[in-house]
């Protein structure tokens, strides 16, 4: 089923029935509208609603078109690079491309950064603190963290999407959870003790949307 918008944009909807009492719509990374709708609604009713909400539908369909553009593209340390495959051993840059021989390098190139640059950067943190505890470091993708501080496994894992910010995202981070060893909560004493370290931590806060 196609839709035209009022500036002549076709888009593919998709109908999905369910035994819901509302309608839902979604634009995925393949850009076709998937309409989650209930049983009873005829497609005519549907493509009305469609033509209501078609500003917002459209927002929806820019975002996940910015997405898909994206997937030809690796981010490492607060940058975009175009992905180039070229026949050649290991990765290497320019301004705007990364040369690879295939994703399966890039890989894990990206990690062994992730254990290279956390490594790295966490010695450095290590020394804004005094009698900080012996831990063991670990790394996972993970969906709703940037990292975590387990105190009574003495371990601290940091989200491997990190690697895609800048440095000092990074280093934010590993500030915040080394300070958990000493402040279990987020309390007043907590945040001090991050200023002490990380002064700007505030800012770095808003960009992680920590």
């Amino acid at each position: 089923m196609i839709y035209k918008t009022n500036d002549g944009l076709e888009l593919e909807i998709v109908i999905i029935r369910k035994r819901n009492k509302n309608i839902y719509f979604r634009v995925k990374e393949d850009l076709k509208v998937y309409v989650s709708a209930p049983m009873y609604l005829s497609s005519k009713s549907i493509m009305g609603l469609i033509k209501e909400n078609e500003k917002d539908i459209l927002k929806m369909y820019e975002i996940a078109k910015d997405k898909a553009k994206d997937n030809d593209k690796f981010m490492y340390l607060g940058k975009k690079y175009y992905i180039e495959f070229k026949d050649q051993d290991g990765v290497t840059f320019d301004g705007t491309n990364v040369y690879v021989k295939d994703m399966q390098e890039l890989t894990k190139f990206y990690d062994s950064e992730v254990k290279r640059i956390f490594t790295e950067e966490v010695e450095i943190a290590k020394k804004c603190f005094s009698h900080l505890p012996e831990f063991t470091l670990k790394f996972r993708k993970m969906k709703t963290r940037w990292g975590v501080c387990n105190t009574a496994k003495k371990t601290v894992t940091l989200n491997t999407e990190l690697l895609k910010k800048e440095i000092p995202l990074l280093d934010y981070v590993i500030v915040h959870e080394l300070c958990h060893f000493f402040e279990g909560n987020h309390s007043k004493n907590f945040w001090a003790l991050v200023a002490q370290a990380y002064p700007n931590y505030k800012e770095a806060r808003k960009k992680l949307r920590y």
